[in-house]
């Protein structure tokens, strides 16, 4: 595959993966203080990836759980966010200015947070109750960041009785990072032909709806607005139909994520639109993945990260065929603003 490093890809959801034990105390003290809802806190891509936590937990546990943007949850004065709060926080590098601030922010509500970052000693790690830390770059977080994510989130479902099947999931967790590089495999021609014939597309739309609508935001804007420079919007299936649907000719690119949760409906109500009034529909679906050795019944849960792993195929190949390197920034933490 085009610029994959296989043991560079091991060795982060490796990581991950890796951390169960660590991850499986973390919980038992917080269960042991105890808290009333969740709160899931990060900045761009990171509270992203944390929307399909946030609709995984709603829609299989009676723990309340709200996703909210950094910047603004510490302006909102939000009335759930207390000292009976459990705050999740991420950022790669630890030093994301509004997810700091936030961990700062909920400390001094009282909360207990927890950090998810690549780095100890940077301030997200040093602010928060219990860092989770486990090295990743660019290229791979997203699938590092979500393992660690799977083991937390679905370990405090457990412990609520909420979701029984955990030792279950977890093992085969520690399998996915082999099942995703075999989906990345298998998705190479049509990502690399999708990078061909899209390449100086001027204009995306990009569908998700549930499990997959963090994905479709964050790709829209981290990826193809911030990486390469493309205009490109991020619309929930289930809003499509409202405004979005006026602007799709039959050459408007449309790039549907499916995933295989509750929500699927909404995406086929879209591909069914979408299929009759433009000639530029890309669909990325995870039924058309095998994963060997994931129980039917834990799939819809793997979506976003199936969806991330081959997402990142597209973008190299983009990269590539465009002559546009991923690493490019024109204002991000490059200027001041």
């Amino acid at each position: 595959m085009l610029n994959f490093s296989r043991e560079k890809y091991l060795k982060v959801t490796g990581g991950a993966v890796g951390l169960r034990e660590e991850i499986e105390k973390v919980v038992d003290k917080v269960y042991e203080k105890g808290f009333k809802n969740i709160f899931l806190i990060g900045s761009g891509g990171a509270v992203a990836t944390f929307y399909p936590f946030e609709f995984m937990i709603n829609s299989t546990s009676t723990i309340p759980a709200y996703a909210e943007i950094a910047a603004e949850v510490v302006l909102q004065n939000h009335k759930q966010l207390s000292e009976q709060s459990l705050v999740i926080l991420s950022s790669l590098s630890g030093t994301t200015q509004e997810t700091v601030a936030a961990a700062k922010y909920c400390k001094e509500k009282g909360a207990t947070t927890i950090g998810l970052t690549g780095e100890y000693n940077k301030p997200l790690a040093d602010t928060v109750d219990f860092p989770i830390v486990n090295f990743a770059e660019n290229d791979f977080a997203s699938d590092g960041n979500q393992l660690v994510l799977y083991l937390l989130i679905f370990k405090l479902m457990n412990k609520n009785g909420d979701f029984p099947r955990y030792e279950e999931f977890a093992a085969q967790l520690e399998a996915l990072p082999e099942r995703l590089i075999e989906a990345k495999e298998q998705f190479e021609d049509k990502a690399e032909a999708f990078a061909a014939a899209y390449k100086d597309e001027p204009y995306h739309m990009v569908v998700g709806s549930g499990n997959t609508w963090g994905r479709a935001y964050s790709y829209a804007m981290c990826v193809l607005e911030e990486m390469q420079w493309i205009k490109t919007k991020s619309i929930h299936a289930a809003e499509f139909f409202h405004g979005t649907l006026e602007l799709v000719e039959e050459d408007t690119s449309v790039l549907l994520l499916k995933g295989e949760d509750e929500s699927r409906p909404l995406m086929d109500r879209v591909e069914a639109f979408a299929e009759k009034y433009t000639k530029k529909l890309t669909v990325i679906d995870t039924k058309a993945f095998e994963l060997e050795g994931i129980n039917e019944e834990f799939r819809k849960y793997l979506s976003p990260i199936v969806t991330s792993t081959l997402l990142q195929r597209l973008s190299v190949h983009l990269e590539d065929k465009r002559n546009h390197s991923l690493e490019i920034r024109r204002y991000y933490r490059t200027v001041a603003y």
